[in-house]
């Protein structure tokens, strides 16, 4: 594929030459305007040997991949996604969002929020509308669980996440929360990520339970060519043989997509493990392989969750979570990563 990256004092008149150009090669194209620069990606085969030259064109990439919007071959260092004022994922250390997998009451909530924010979190999660394999499972308080987490994310002072599952909910949740994510049954759902390209919010793009690698990535290039470049991967375990974990924590995925995208990378060993016990050394490994943030469950009383109580941590255990991915965090930030160092031979 060919990408032409316009230059940021490019016009639109210059940004419709090029267009005009491409296609007079008998190709397709398509225009990409973001916030901070606009992209005509255009087919294989195309003649750029006149468009380089074009008033406004600032570089044109030859990208061999199918997700070049996502590809470090258009952009070759890292972009940090700004959450709010002070709270960026991909610089610096990694970012912990944390709260309870489901919106149950305004107790909960703001229980678990205070107490996480005490601990260390910078994002609150919470799932208003939850996507249940069982009809008949608990589904989340949809709308009143929007309004709580604003309540929740003004008494904390946290920014806060939640799940959306269609583009009627992604168009109105998105001017009441700071990240819309979609979950790991909704990766594919391309009428979602369109949407999504076109809402000024943060996107949390999980894993599908068994999509590789270039589906994934395939995934987030809908939200980039629809305009909206801050996206963020979230690996959230893979479906696998084995019962003894709810899902198989892919940790080589951190360092591959560390190598073949700009975009943050972050990491939910509650979902991934399905077990307490072991959400706390998979958050330090996931640091360890240069994630720049957790997505961690937790829940003001575990046992008596509606959703997930068994991968969920309590206040105490996830205060102590925090205290050790501190000292990995030092550890990190002293030696690098292992993909900070290959990248640096």
């Amino acid at each position: 594929m060919i990408v032409v990256e316009m230059a940021q004092n490019s016009t639109g008149i210059d940004l419709e030459r090029v267009r005009e150009s491409v296609e007079r090669s008998g190709k397709s194209c398509r225009v990409v305007s973001g916030r901070e620069a606009s992209y005509i990606v255009a087919s294989d085969g195309t003649d750029t040997s006149g468009v380089s030259a074009l008033p406004g064109v600032r570089k044109v990439n030859a990208v061999s991949c199918c997700y070049p919007l996502a590809s470090r071959a258009v952009r070759p260092g890292s972009r940090p996604v700004e959450i709010a004022p002070g709270v960026v994922l991909g610089e610096g250390d990694p970012v912990v969002m944390a709260g309870p997998c489901a919106v149950e009451s305004r107790d909960q909530l703001l229980e678990t929020a205070l107490a996480v924010r005490k601990a260390g979190a910078r994002i609150l999660r919470g799932g208003a509308f939850k996507p249940r394999s069982h009809p008949y499972a608990f589904q989340g308080l949809g709308s009143e669980g929007i309004a709580l987490l604003k309540e929740a994310r003004k008494a904390s002072g946290l920014p806060v996440i939640t799940e959306v599952m269609s583009p009627e909910e992604a168009e109105w949740v998105a001017p009441h929360v700071d990240i819309l994510q979609v979950g790991a049954r909704n990766m594919q759902n391309f009428s979602l990520l369109k949407v999504l390209g076109r809402l000024d919010r943060p996107v949390l793009l999980k894993r599908g339970m068994a999509a590789t690698v270039e589906e994934w990535l395939q995934a987030a290039e809908y939200i980039l060519a629809g305009g909206n470049d801050r996206v963020i991967l979230c690996e959230r375990g893979i479906r696998s043989f084995d019962q003894n974990t709810r899902n198989t924590l892919d940790l080589g995925v951190i360092p591959l997509l560390k190598s073949l995208t700009h975009l943050p990378v972050v990491a939910d060993p509650s979902h991934a493990t399905g077990r307490r016990d072991l959400v706390l050394p998979m958050s330090l490994a996931a640091i360890a392989a240069g994630a720049d943030g957790l997505l961690v469950e937790v829940h003001c009383d575990p046992g008596a969750a509606l959703c997930d109580g068994p991968q969920s941590l309590d206040p105490e255990e996830f205060s102590r979570l925090m205290t050790a991915a501190k000292r990995i965090m030092e550890a990190v930030r002293e030696e690098g990563t292992p993909w900070e160092r290959m990248l640096a031979r």
